[in-house]
């Protein structure tokens, strides 16, 4: 799990949030939409009844799509896997790493999204991206974000980001700010939501760079955002169960790697998204080769645990819990790809795992709210794998002494309001934000008729 209780990024996004809406705004949510844009519907105590949508979620992935916009030496490829790549370089920039102090010049070329406009105008978002950086090469994601008065955000940098750490070492960036809002690691949040200050559109921006005189190029296959407005609340309403189905997913514990590098992150103990992230990878059939793996001591159990925290591990934020980084990672593993987003309810996640797909979700809590964890947590990623027909939630838990005890069963009515509140009490009594459904999605280029159905619904696919 992550450092239990202790200040993190999270909780200071969660400080600010709670201190907006202290002041009595109720935050805007707007009705249903269609297309790939949709948004996610927000849970009902009767499954019946229209629900207020919360969460807009637009990529560009097609041919189509990377034909649209603003290209400055990039190109659109097609394919099976569509993408974009640099064609002729549009110039050439130096760039020093924070991390190692090295300047390096670096060709680079540039593709900028059309406008999309919010379904849901938005008190925060979060960029993904998916791609494929081979040596030589690397990308940065950025925003551009248009509020309710008109105005704009400057362009703000979503991340810094290569597939391995030969070349630069991926970053979030830090004081980012125009006073209205702010990017706290990999999340750009309105800083006076109170205020009903909202995103209302952005545009995207990718650099994609190489090393000069060279040919090489990174791909990227998928690149989004994902514009959320989540009523803020302590207690959600509750369910229906509808679904008794568990995954076969392998289980791997982080504690078993504690104390190992802990140059990322005090080792295996803060593991808890990128050892999430592998199980996943893994259960979709993604495997990491003997020479990938050659680096880790091998007298260590489960080395490609080791390996996802090395390649997810943020070098600002100094941990391996940033979003987007571990959805990058699980598009590096041919034939997947990965998004952060928000779901609305368990209604949601049951339809997930219903259609085969495994869901990590993000969510914190005190040690007597979820019966049967043993801890508390100012931050913790799982995944979840299934239901029982009582409807509790089945998890893959990382923070389990070892392998066997992995599996994990949460009481449904436990589990689904401290994983979709946004606010909630501390061990001292004090108020914290909470994540409000926040999750990691992976799933084939090529997914099932039923697995496109359920993530076209969501505004996935």
């Amino acid at each position: 799990m992550s450092r239990a209780e202790q200040p993190s990024r999270r909780t200071l996004l969660a400080a600010a949030v709670v201190a907006a809406v202290a002041s009595g705004a109720s935050p805007a949510s707007a009705g249903s939409t269609t297309g790939r844009s949709a948004a996610t519907a927000g849970g009902s105590a009767d499954p019946g009844a229209a629900a207020a949508r919360h969460v807009d979620n637009r990529a560009w992935t097609t041919y189509a799509d990377w034909r649209t916009g603003s290209a400055e030496g990039t190109r659109a490829i097609g394919g099976l896997r569509p993408g974009l790549v640099i064609a002729k370089a549009a110039g050439t920039t130096d760039y020093t790493d924070p991390h190692t102090g090295d300047t390096a010049p670096w060709e680079y070329a540039t593709w900028t999204s059309p406008l999309h406009r919010l379904t849901v105008p938005a008190t925060e978002a979060v960029v993904s991206w998916n791609a494929r950086t081979p040596d030589g090469t690397w990308i940065q994601a950025e925003l551009q974000g248009t509020y309710t008065d008109g105005t704009g955000t400057p362009w703000y940098v979503m991340g810094r980001w290569a597939a391995g750490d030969q070349d630069i070492r991926r970053t979030s960036v830090d004081d980012q700010s125009d006073g209205r809002s702010t990017v706290w690691t990999d999340t750009l949040a309105v800083d006076d939501a109170a205020s009903g200050l909202r995103l209302v559109s952005y545009r995207l921006r990718l650099t994609l760079h190489r090393r000069p005189g060279t040919q090489l190029t990174p791909t990227v296959w998928r690149l989004g955002a994902m514009g959320s407005d989540v009523p803020d609340r302590f207690t959600v309403p509750a369910t229906t169960p509808r679904t008794a189905r568990e995954l076969i997913v392998p289980r791997y514990s982080q504690e078993i790697h504690k104390g190992r590098y802990p140059e990322y992150d005090n080792g295996g103990e803060a593991w808890c998204s990128p050892t999430s992230s592998q199980m996943i990878v893994e259960y979709w059939g993604g495997r990491l080769t003997e020479e990938q793996l050659a680096w880790v001591d091998p007298s260590y159990a489960d080395p490609q645990v080791c390996h996802a925290a090395r390649h997810t591990y943020d070098h600002q934020y100094a941990g391996c819990g940033n979003w987007p980084f571990n959805a990058a990672y699980a598009a590096t593993f041919e034939g997947l790809q990965g998004v952060v987003t928000r779901l609305g309810s368990l209604t949601d996640l049951e339809a997930l795992i219903a259609a085969g797909i495994p869901v990590i979700t993000s969510q914190s809590f005190r040690e007597e709210e979820l019966t049967g964890a043993g801890y508390g947590t100012a931050g913790h990623l799982m995944a979840v794998i299934g239901f029982t027909p009582d409807g509790d939630v089945i998890a893959n838990d990382p923070a389990s002494p070892d392998n066997a005890s992995v599996r994990r069963v949460y009481r449904r009515r436990e589990w689904e309001n401290i994983w979709l509140r946004t606010k909630r009490y501390d061990a001292n009594g004090k108020v914290r934000g909470g994540t409000g459904g926040i999750c990691y999605i992976f799933w084939p280029v090529g997914p099932a008729p039923r697995q496109q159905r359920v993530l076209r619904s969501l505004g996935l696919a």
